[in-house]
Order: C-alpha cells, then structure tokens, then sequence
C-alpha cells in the first residue's frame, strides 16, 4: 500500500503472489522499507520523524495467509509505546468472476505495555473486504478496546467543546475505500482513498481520512522489487483529541513518501 495502513494490505498483496507463483503451493516474502511516517489511517504515530518497517508473509495457493509486521513507534502516540508488532492473517477466496473476497484478522500488540489508567494499549480486529478490479472495499471491526479508550481511561472527560461518552470502546470501526490504477506513461500507478474511522461510545474520536498519490516499480541495476510512492494525505480530526501534550496535532495534513524492496 501506499503504507498509510501499514499492516492492512499485506495479505491481498501476498494473495496476488500466490496467483504469480504457480511452481510451489507454498510463498514467503519479506520487505523493508524506509517511511517519511508511519500513518496510520491518516495519523502520524511517528510525528514526522520517519519510520523503518519490515514485514514477513507467508501465503498458500489455497488463499490462507499469514504475516508479521513491525515499526518504530513515537512515544506520544499510543500511549508511551514506541514499538509496535502486529499480527495478521486470513482467507481470501474468487467468489465470482473478477470479484474476490477476503476474511481476516489483525492484532495490534506493544511489547513494551505502556498503559492509560491501566487500560491495555493491545488492539485486535477482524476485517472483511471485498476486491473488484481496481475498487478495494474493507471494513474491520475492533473486537477489544480501541487502544485502550474505555470509561477508566477517558470517560466522561473534556476535550476543547466536547465531553466524551462512557463505556468500552470495543465495536469501533473502519471503513476504507481504495482505487489502484496504472497510469499510461512512466510505470505510475495512481492511488485513491478514503476511510472512516468510528469509535464507539466516543464520537469525539471519530474521522475521515483522504489520501491521492502515486507510486512506482522499479528496479535499481539488477536489483529488483523496488517500490516507491508519494502522496497527500488529509483527515477531520478533532484537534483536542488528536493532540499530544506538547501540542502536535497527530492528524495535521501532509505529505507522506517511502521506499520500499520485497525480497
């Protein structure tokens, strides 16, 4: 992906593979890549200061698939934490022609377990998404806490105008809509997307996030499996909640690049 959902897009990339490879049931690959942030979902959890990802995927002829990811983290971010590890995996199967759909789960886990009011910063999710030439349609939904908001942690508190609700968080959504085609000149390939963040029980939390940009393919001598993009990412964050203490407002709008190599 263009790495604004670092982890989301792994397996429906690693299900394209598969179809490539038809020598073995089985494919591994690796990639690594260099970002100007790491954005998640139109936020900046590295607050601008770069971020080094790396991901591990295996997936199966049959459409299984499995995979592990790892960044930097900024501390102001999610809780203290500064390294993130996630964990995800699924089935993706054709249903008709030219329609293919996939089942999956992804699990957010900070091993150095910095916690709000004692409240774990652990997300898991499980998402569904549908695949129709360029159009990629997805919806995952939070099984636990959206990183740890809950009544303990947030309730009932003040943020700029707005007073948060009560209760768990768990329900919260994303909904995401991505359009991925080539251009006809200089092996660009033009990105689209919008998504919806919904928190449940704290509607102060909630927003939209936007992003165009472009990425490239390419090979460095005979070094191959290059990949490059650019783009423009917005969001309508609420500025009081989307705030670290210093005053950084996490969904500013931007600009974000990366350069990556699968292996």
């Amino acid at each position: 992906m263009l790495a604004h959902t670092a982890w989301a897009d792994q397996g429906l990339n690693q299900a394209e593979q598969v179809k490539q490879d038809s020598d073995s049931p089985h494919h591994v690959t690796t990639n690594v890549g260099l970002y100007s942030d790491y954005l998640f979902r139109g936020l900046s959890l590295a607050r601008g200061r770069g971020a080094i990802q790396g991901f591990v995927d295996y997936s199966h002829v049959s459409g299984l698939f499995l995979g592990l990811g790892a960044t930097n983290v900024h501390r102001d971010a999610i809780n203290g934490n500064t390294l993130e590890i996630d964990l995800y995996g699924g089935y993706t199967h054709a249903l008709f022609d030219d329609l293919v759909g996939t089942v999956g789960f992804l699990q957010f886990y900070y091993p150095d377990n910095e916690k709000v009011a004692g409240q774990s910063s652990n997300v898991t999710e499980l998402n569904f998404a549908l695949d129709y030439h360029h159009l990629n349609f997805k919806l995952s939904y939070s099984l636990t806490d959206w990183f740890g908001a809950n009544t303990k942690s947030v309730g009932n508190t003040q943020y700029g105008s707005h007073t948060t609700g009560t209760g768990d968080s768990k329900g919260s959504t994303y909904t995401e809509l991505n359009y991925n085609k080539p251009l006809p000149f200089a092996g660009l390939n033009l990105y689209l997307h919008v998504g919806h963040t919904a928190i449940k029980n704290y509607s102060v939390a909630s927003y939209s996030d936007y992003a165009i940009g472009l990425t490239k393919d390419f090979s460095i001598a005979d070094s191959h499996g290059w990949n490059a993009g650019l783009s423009y990412v917005m969001t309508d964050t609420n500025d009081h909640w989307y705030v670290s203490s210093e005053g950084y407002k996490f969904g500013d709008n931007k600009f974000f690049g990366y350069v990556k190599r699968t292996f």
